[in-house]
């Protein structure tokens, strides 16, 4: 069934200003483009893993590789976060004032021009260095400069968030700000001291290097300076994500936030806990004493409780809603959910997709299975289930519903059954996809690794059945992708004109008050900066003080 409020009553509706809609709608333009490049460059990734495609003579692999890992990991999401918040933030908050929203579109411009920097050198084939830019694979400075551009730009339009939260907080002293509003800053807040690991990589290494003004780069200085920001980039992935599932979803459904502290405190405790942990991805590096790694193995699997706070939070809300309908047996809450709205059918397939993720997260983290799995296709796999599932299969459901909202247009019951059908598709693609990287992982297959039959090898022949079923899926999640750019188009341009709902739960009666502790910010931003100058000092100045030469930059493509 559809819900209700699928069709809106407009005399209900309360709308973001249309200057702010204008400028979230310019970065989900640019999302968008980003999905249709980056998903065209995978489903070539995994038709080339068959052996039953060879690119064309002045394409490589590793190329499309690296196309599909920076504009999806890093364009798409960035982009795409960047205009939810602002949307939220306006629709919560109130309206951004001309000063913020100048931040805004500078941010916006920005990012936009790094962005093309960045992409033109990989198009070139001048910046083949995949997603994670490893040194001492060297790339042309225009790639390096392009995606500090993009980190400086996010800083800026991170800027107009940060000013109106502060804005709303001075006109309401004593208040807890907007649910919606309170998670846009803390998430921003994650993104920028997780940054400042980029940008310091970028400025006092990778930069000049490329420039040629040093002869080499630290190998692990500028590996750790990435996984300190590698690591909270997923959770920056994540949060707006929860941001839906929290305060979003409870609406679309009819229901209640079941409570509004405890969603603060799940938000409180990604920031303290998503930056210090970056270690857990250099499990195999030499060079880190094993104690550090120790350490920071222990603060990642303390982000798992903010994640299970989120589920119960979530399973609550669905089954007190269901219990309110008149549901009586164990599971007959379920039978009650708007299983025939997009709105949540689409998010809900991406919040159980997070159960397996987190599980694979967990194996990640665990030395000695890490050990098993590292540098495998396995790996890749969780990845696909984590950004490319749970996360990417929300922000469809948020477009849903926030694209028309913006453009004063409707979700029709024809596009609200084709988003259903694209869900799907996409789950299904993904089942095959990432079930057989998990396979493939666990039998050695290696990630970042075109098809080879390595000389014959008994174990390799054993992969190529599961790079088959790789290929089956990526081409499903291709048209997945196709019918999702047809649903964007469409809300943006061509659906009939009228009212859509930005919706916005409102918290349980029976929720406990909210604490304003939790938006002591001295408190909490104090406690990450001594959770990351415990966990990351000792081992920077023993990388430096005892770090082999720096190496010469390689171009092996």
């Amino acid at each position: 069934m559809i819900s209700p409020s699928i069709l809106n009553n407009p005399t209900a509706l309360i709308k973001i200003d249309r200057r702010d809609g204008k400028l979230a709608m310019a970065h989900f333009y640019v999302a968008f483009t980003a999905l249709l490049i980056g998903g065209l460059a995978g489903l070539l990734q995994v038709l080339v893993r068959t052996g039953k495609l060879e690119l064309p003579a002045p394409i490589t692999y590793y190329q499309i590789l690296t196309v599909h890992g920076v504009v999806l990991g890093l364009v798409l999401t960035t982009f795409f976060i960047q205009g939810f918040m602002m949307a939220a933030v306006s629709r919560t908050a109130g309206t951004f004032s001309n000063g913020q929203r100048r931040a805004g579109w500078i941010g916006y411009w920005i990012m936009t021009i790094g962005t093309v920097m960045a992409a033109a050198m990989v198009l070139l084939n001048k910046a083949s260095v995949l997603y994670t830019f490893y040194a001492p694979l060297k790339a042309h400075f225009l790639f390096y400069f392009g995606l500090t551009l993009v980190v400086i730009g996010s800083w800026i339009g991170g800027g107009a968030i940060i000013m109106a939260y502060r804005k709303w907080k001075k006109a309401n002293p004593g208040q807890p700000s907007p649910l919606l509003t309170f998670m846009s800053f803390v998430n921003t807040i994650m993104w920028m001291v997780a940054t400042l690991g980029v940008a310091a990589s970028m400025i006092t290494q990778l930069l000049p290097w490329s420039l040629g003004l040093i002869d080499t780069v630290n190998i692990l200085v500028t590996r750790t300076l990435f996984w300190y920001f590698g690591h909270p980039l997923v959770y920056f992935w994540l949060l707006p994500a929860y941001m839906a599932w929290y305060v979003i979803i409870p609406k679309v459904i009819g229901a209640k936030i079941f409570s509004d502290s405890l969603a603060r405190m799940s938000f409180i405790l990604f920031l303290l806990f998503s930056i210090p942990v970056g270690f857990h991805h250099q499990l195999m590096e030499p060079g880190i004493d094993p104690a550090w790694k120790f350490l920071q193995v222990i603060l990642t699997f303390l982000v798992v409780i903010p994640s299970l706070m989120t589920a119960f939070s979530l399973f609550a809300t669905f089954e007190k809603h269901g219990r309110s309908m008149g549901a009586k047996s164990l599971f007959g809450w379920l039978k009650m959910l708007p299983w025939g709205d997009a709105r949540f059918t689409v998010p809900f397939i991406g919040m159980l997709a997070f159960i397996p993720a987190g599980a694979g997260g967990l194996v990640n983290a665990s030395h000695q299975m890490n050990q098993v799995v590292h540098n495998t296709i396995w790996v890749t796999g969780h990845f696909h289930l984590t950004l490319a599932t749970a996360v990417v299969l929300t922000f469809f459901g948020i477009s849903y519903w926030l694209v028309p909202h913006i453009t004063g247009r409707t979700l029709t019951k024809s596009i609200n059954k084709l988003a259903i059908i694209q869900g799907v598709t996409w789950a299904i693609g993904m089942t095959f996809m990432s079930s057989a990287m998990h396979a493939a992982g666990l039998l050695g297959a290696p990630r970042r690794s075109a098809f080879s039959e390595y000389g014959g090898a008994a174990q390799a022949a054993e992969w190529i059945p599961y790079q088959i079923a790789q290929a089956v899926g990526g081409s499903i999640l291709f048209i997945s992708i196709i019918l999702m750019l047809y649903i964007f188009i469409n809300l943006a341009f061509f659906a009939p004109k009228g009212e859509q709902e930005f919706p916005v739960a409102e918290v349980d009666i029976d929720a406990e008050r909210t604490p304003l502790v939790f938006e002591n910010w001295k408190l909490w931003l104090g406690i990450t900066a001594l959770l990351i100058i415990f966990a990351y000092t000792i081992p920077f100045i023993d990388m430096i003080q005892n770090s082999p030469p720096g190496s010469k930059g390689y171009k092996l493509w």
